[in-house]
């Protein structure tokens, strides 16, 4: 039996919750925060996996998937990545191309989705690999010493996915 299934007792409701949360994501990159609501219906266009704010700015959903360590995994941030122009157009023009995923090669996007649990995400360096039809991209991280990219790189406990589960809550609940 996996240790993910133990679930745990959460601090916000008190409950026990009999699985633990395996991955959680962001509607919309930060950036469309930044746009005034009354103008958010002319500015942004956007779809469940791509947006465009003010015709400049371009970004895709991808999936930072983290090993775990002492149980099933990945554990998965659904994020947001900026691409440049080119990029997107391109990720645009294979959207539902079979096997894009051999012929597009990784590009490279900054984060833009802030991430609670971590100090600042916004704008780490990643590459975008394209995965296949219907599947979101894997955002690989800079190999660098932000938490984040250490996890994404070694790894982590069911310990640590609780911790996180309990700190969405407690940030839900204020």
């Amino acid at each position: 039996m996996s240790n993910y299934q133990e679930g745990y007792l959460c601090r916000c409701c008190g409950k026990y919750h009999t699985e633990l949360p395996m991955s959680y994501g962001s509607p919309v990159p930060d950036y469309c925060y930044d746009v005034p609501s009354e103008e958010q219906e002319h500015r942004i266009k956007m779809n469940e996996d791509l947006c465009i704010i003010d015709d400049e700015y371009f970004f895709i959903r991808g999936c930072i998937e983290i090993p775990v360590i002492d149980g099933e995994g990945p554990f998965i941030w659904d994020v947001w990545v900026s691409l440049s122009k080119g990029n997107f157009d391109k990720t645009n023009e294979f959207l539902e191309v079979e096997g894009r995923e051999q012929q597009l090669e990784p590009m490279f996007g900054w984060l833009s989705t802030s991430i609670p649990c971590y100090p600042e995400t916004i704008n780490i360096k990643t590459m975008v690999h394209t995965r296949s039809v219907g599947v979101r991209p894997y955002i690989e991280l800079e190999p660098t010493e932000h938490p984040l990219a250490i996890e994404q790189r070694e790894g982590i406990t069911i310990e640590r996915i609780k911790q996180i589960a309990e700190e969405l809550c407690d940030e839900a609940e204020q």
